[in-house]
């Protein structure tokens, strides 16, 4: 006999919180599942796979109207659908990789902002705090910085 979970099992089977059960629910990513005699939700094994995989691809990084692009891609069994999905994932890793480089530069900016800080005594003379102070910090810091 399959198993039947509760929304909170449920919920611990997929390790998220039972909240996140309601609200995929809500955004019909997850069935409205029957209730039992006492009005309890009971979910299925397929109701667990399929939590499993949108919190997998929320891990990946996908929001969740890509999510449910995943999701209807994976109960069309057409061959070209694996070339939708193979796009999605590399639209996908080429934006991740596009905020990466967008954080290495910050991170550099920072890194210059602290050390031009280093020697400084006073918070009159920060350059930290001035560079706060001014708009466009993120694309003047060099001249925050007094370089």
């Amino acid at each position: 006999m399959a198993k039947n979970y509760t929304r909170g099992q449920l919920a611990r089977a997929a390790g998220v919180l039972a909240e996140t059960v309601r609200f995929y629910e809500g955004r019909g990513l997850l069935r409205e599942p029957e209730r039992d005699s006492s009005g309890y939700r009971i979910y299925l094994g397929e109701d667990l796979r399929r939590l499993r995989f949108i919190r997998r691809a929320k891990e990946l990084g996908f929001q969740l109207r890509e999510v449910e692009q995943l999701l209807a891609l994976r109960v069309d069994k057409q061959p070209d659908q694996a070339d939708r999905v193979r796009f999605l994932a590399q639209s996908k890793a080429d934006e991740i990789a596009a905020r990466v480089r967008d954080l290495q530069l910050l991170e550099g900016r920072l890194r210059e902002l602290v050390h031009c800080c280093e020697e400084r005594v006073s918070t009159e003379e920060c350059p930290i705090l001035d560079a706060l102070s001014k708009a466009g910090v993120s694309n003047d810091s060099a001249a925050a910085t007094g370089r």
